[in-house]
């Protein structure tokens, strides 16, 4: 994407000097959830009914009541386990599928510090964002309206830090401008997952090792997001069916739904 075309998805803002981020760094984490309670609390967000399923993390998943969860990766060693604790969020990213396959104008939108927000009373409920998304964020609430993070964008707008940031007592989340967070993460020796990828993410993750050792994917643009775009949100404004339009979508970015094997077994035997 040429520097023009990034700025335009940035609603004109000036990247390198105004779009802000979150830098994670896993190993500072304790796992104390600070985080999760701070954002619950700042946007309003009740709490969610869970059963202990044998893992520590509470939600074990995000949820539409949930935008930030701390996954918990046991790492088996000679004696004992090592434990890595990984944020899940909204990554914010620069070139955002969500957003480019959204056919609802204003659904999700991008605000002048960068992030990637969304306006419920636009959303249809179609979720197209959630077969865009590489990282698994979107959710819908019980009104099939999307719900994610937004990374305060209410807070950074008015000058203040993200609550997560605010929350976290050991420094593991960072807010602040994207380029500095990055230099200080690279000049501590962390490799920085995130920093070019998808035209920068905006929440990005100071890393010793490998990002799969954290259970993190390699960001991706999905091939049909492109295809949506140029040819099939045309068609739908000519007369193609939302419906048509996608399912063809999810063909392309999900794939075909498998067989389960009970159904098989049903074939030929009725």
């Amino acid at each position: 994407m040429a520097n023009g075309n990034a700025q335009q998805k940035l609603s004109g803002t000036d990247v390198v000097k105004a779009r802000k981020g979150l830098m994670i760094t896993p190993d500072l984490c304790i796992a104390c959830r600070g985080c999760q309670t701070a954002c619950k609390q700042w946007n309003k967000l009740p709490g969610d009914a869970t059963t202990n399923s044998g893992t520590y993390e509470n939600p074990p998943a995000l949820t539409a009541h949930l935008y930030n969860q701390i996954h918990f990766i046991e790492k088996p060693k000679d004696v004992g386990i090592d434990w890595l604790f990984v944020r899940r969020a909204c990554m914010h990213c620069g070139e955002a599928g969500c957003m480019d396959i959204c056919p609802a104008p204003g659904a999700l939108f991008r605000t002048d510090e960068g992030a990637v927000a969304f306006n419920k009373e636009k959303c249809i409920g179609c979720k197209l964002c959630v077969a865009a998304c590489p990282f698994d964020v979107p959710r819908y609430d019980s009104d099939n309206k999307i719900s994610k993070c937004t990374l305060c964008s209410d807070r950074i707008s008015n000058g203040l830090s993200t609550a997560c940031a605010k929350g976290c007592p050991t420094g593991a989340i960072r807010f602040g401008s994207r380029d500095p967070l990055i230099s200080a993460a690279s000049a501590a020796g962390y490799t920085v997952y995130g920093e070019k990828d998808l035209e920068g993410l905006g929440v990005m993750f100071a890393l010793k090792g490998d990002y799969k050792e954290y259970n993190l994917p390699q960001p991706t643009y999905h091939a049909g997001i492109a295809l949506w775009n140029s040819v099939i949100r045309p068609l739908s404004v000519i007369g193609l069916g939302a419906v048509a339009a996608g399912a063809l979508i999810h063909y392309l970015t999900i794939g075909p739904k498998d067989v389960e094997p009970d159904e098989t077994a049903k074939k030929g035997g009725e």
